[in-house]
This record gives C-alpha cells, structure tokens and sequence, in this order.
C-alpha cells in the first residue's frame, strides 16, 4: 500500500476534517476521511455503509423520503438513490467542507451522485435537524460517528440516547424504519430502540478490512403497525 498523501483540510469550531488519498495495491485511488485524528472511512471498504441503506429499504413498504444523517463519502446515499421508490433524500452533514468537497468534485463521484434532483442537502447537526424537522420520513438512516463508543463529536453521545431515538419515532411515517451504523457492538444502543419501538434488531456483518478481519453492526427498528 503506498503512502497517502493529504488532498484537503478544513478547520472549524469543531476541529479538523481531513481527506487523504492513496494508490492500493490493484493501482485505483484510496480515499480516506478523518475527523479530529479519527479514521471515519475510506473508499476500500464500504459494503456496510452500503448494507446500512439496502438492508433498511427492505424493511420499509414504500421509502419515498428518506432521511440521511452523516454524508461520509456517500455511499449510503449513492444506495438509497438506487432505490427507484425513492423520491427525495434529505442529506444531514454537519461539516459544509465536506459537502463542498463532494460537489467541486475532490472526490471523484461527488459531482453525479449530489447533482441527482432528488437530493437535499441540510447542513446541519443532526440533533438540531432532527429536533427542528416537520416533515415525516418513511426511513431515517443514522451514520454520524464509528458509533457511540467510537464519538467523532462528544455531543453526538446525544445521538444514541432513548429520548433523541423517540423523535426520530415521531417523525416516521406508519410503516417506517430507523437505521443506525455502528463499528463495534452497542448494547445499550439497542435497549434504547426497544424501548422506543417495542422491538429491535442487531445484525453482524463480516468485512476484511486492510487484510483484517473486522465486525461492523446495524441496529434496526421499525414503527410498529396499527393494524
């Protein structure tokens, strides 16, 4: 693997936000995101950001509009689109360097996947969008940390809690589903989206991750039926 090298950087009342970029083995560009210090993802490994989409719009009849909090390097949101039931996707992502950096094309398929019209970009913290939002969602997919034992911001801690998952509740549509990545298993997590929804799920998924093996989880829920 060749030395990566720093393409971007932006500073803000948060701290830094880095993009790297590096050749791997089979000759294609690598790109990295950190946040303070903190590897959120590269470009080598993106099944479960992939999965966390793909697995929550199987759970959900008719996911019209959907919510994303947290654009990465958008790979979440590059599955959701794929979805032709899809008819707007509203991206949460605090960091606007990141947003720009998609956009003015830094990373290479930032350009296409943002210009899709049913695209909406918020930038803002997902606790404040989430709190100040009056619409309802058929689906709302959370990927803004490693998880809340891996925090790339300590107020995201907030993210997690049983009350900021009850609002999410309010906000879905009958029939809706609430997503949620993690890097490492979260316990608590999934008593609290219990709590909330009656019932959740926790699924494993297997990566090999620069030639180690490594377990990334989804935490599932879905609004119960009135029926």
């Amino acid at each position: 693997m060749h030395e990566s090298v720093e393409i971007a950087r932006a500073e803000s009342e948060r701290g830094e936000v880095v993009l790297r970029r590096r050749t791997s083995g089979l000759g294609a560009d690598v790109f990295e995101l950190r946040v303070n210090g903190v590897f959120v993802m590269d470009t080598i490994e993106t099944g479960t950001e992939i999965e966390l989409a793909g697995v929550a719009l199987d759970l959900v009849p008719d996911p019209r509009d959907v919510v994303v909090g947290g654009l990465g390097l958008g790979f979440t949101t590059q599955r959701v689109l794929a979805d032709p039931r899809v008819r707007r996707v509203t991206v949460v992502e605090i960091e606007d360097a990141l947003v720009r950096w998609m956009r003015e094309g830094t990373v290479p398929h930032g350009p296409g996947l943002l210009a899709d019209q049913r695209v909406r970009i918020v930038n803002a913290d997902i606790l404040m969008a989430i709190a100040e939002a009056r619409s309802t969602y058929d689906l709302i997919l959370l990927d803004v940390d490693n998880g809340p034992g891996y925090l790339v911001h300590q107020d995201n801690v907030r993210v997690y809690e049983q009350s900021f998952l009850a609002r999410c509740g309010d906000l879905l549509n009958p029939h809706g589903a609430l997503a949620i990545w993690s890097a490492d298993a979260a316990p608590e997590l999934l008593v609290a989206m219990s709590a909330v929804f009656g019932e959740a799920v926790e699924q494993k998924h297997d990566v090999l991750l620069q030639d180690r093996p490594e377990t990334y989880y989804l935490y599932l829920a879905r609004v119960a039926s009135t029926s």
